[in-house]
């Protein structure tokens, strides 16, 4: 079944996944992840706007980026917002194109615990001036999965991302999810994006990493955030396509999970079967970025990761 003609869906126990019709036989190739440990959260905001300026450098006209929520970005946000209110990166930001990557839905687009608020609180009024465009994931529709493909219509349309500004997310089992997708969701290396149902535990790690990252939480907010039904994220097709990954883990202080969730990302061998690499994947969606051949991944010397 169709959602239209460009992008064919796929549904398996409550899990709708989305993918290009085109969609073939993608290669699936290891190329390990080496970490960088950086002293502080500045300077991994720091060497997150130094891949920006990179990727501005080496081509012209539009640069596609995904925003990633949460605590791990803040400090890229805080020097992009603080940048915006002089001009010394307007040429930079008047080619940008900026996407959300996943949300919790149905949830209102004002609710203080949606990235969108997220995003507008620490990046500023001067920032969203200046960017080419802003297009976030709807989560206030109908119809979720109609609001889902236009989105992807426009990243589709404007040639796909430059950089997927990514995290990692501790799950149960010491496995880990990348934008939000969950272990055992099926999610496969074509599917673009995806509808899927929402767990217990995502709802806490979102709203426990908003509080960590200073947001002041409504009562009415959080009670509508802990109602919603759906994640709706980017999939590993997204991740694979973009140009540059760029990941940040900077919370294991207040997410000490991820001191275990990181290593085994690090440190598990992918098998060379590609059925039994599949199953390894489903099961710990961290380790999609293992499979991107060009990543940073910028951490705090608390995750425990060698330098």
């Amino acid at each position: 079944m169709a959602t239209n003609e460009t992008y064919q869906r796929d549904e398996k126990s409550g899990n709708v996944w989305l993918s290009a019709k085109q969609a073939g036989n993608e290669t699936l190739q290891d190329y390990g992840l080496v970490p960088t440990v950086l002293d502080s959260e500045l300077a991994v905001g720091e060497a997150m706007l130094a891949e920006l300026k990179a990727t501005a450098a080496s081509k012209t006209g539009d640069i596609n980026i995904a925003l990633l929520g949460g605590r791990g970005a803040q400090q890229l946000h805080r020097l992009l917002g603080e940048k915006a209110k002089s001009d010394e990166l307007d040429s930079l930001l008047a080619r940008l194109n900026v996407f959300t990557q996943d949300a919790l839905a149905p949830m209102k687009m004002a609710n203080c615990l949606s990235f969108v608020r997220d995003f507008e609180r620490i990046l500023g009024e001067a920032f969203f001036a200046k960017i080419k465009s802003f297009t976030p994931m709807q989560t206030d529709t109908d119809d979720l999965e109609a609001g889902l493909t236009d989105y992807l219509s426009k990243l589709d349309a404007l040639g796909g991302l430059d950089i997927f500004f990514i995290g990692h997310g501790p799950e149960a089992e010491q496995a880990s999810h990348l934008a939000y997708i969950k272990p055992h969701s099926g999610a496969q290396p074509h599917h673009v994006a995806g509808l899927i149902p929402i767990s217990s535990s995502i709802l806490a790690h979102h709203i426990s990493k908003f509080k960590a990252g200073g947001t002041a939480v409504d009562s009415q907010d959080e009670k509508e955030c802990r109602a919603a039904q759906f994640i709706l994220t980017l999939g590993p097709a997204a991740i694979l396509s973009a140009r540059k990954v760029v990941q940040s883990v900077v919370d294991a202080d207040t997410a000490p999970a991820k001191v275990q969730t990181y290593a085994r990302v690090l440190n598990t061998t992918l098998s060379s079967d590609k059925h039994a690499l599949l199953a390894q994947l489903d099961a710990n969606p961290g380790l999609w970025l293992r499979l991107h051949p060009n990543k940073h991944s910028f951490v705090l010397p608390n995750v425990g990761a060698g330098s």
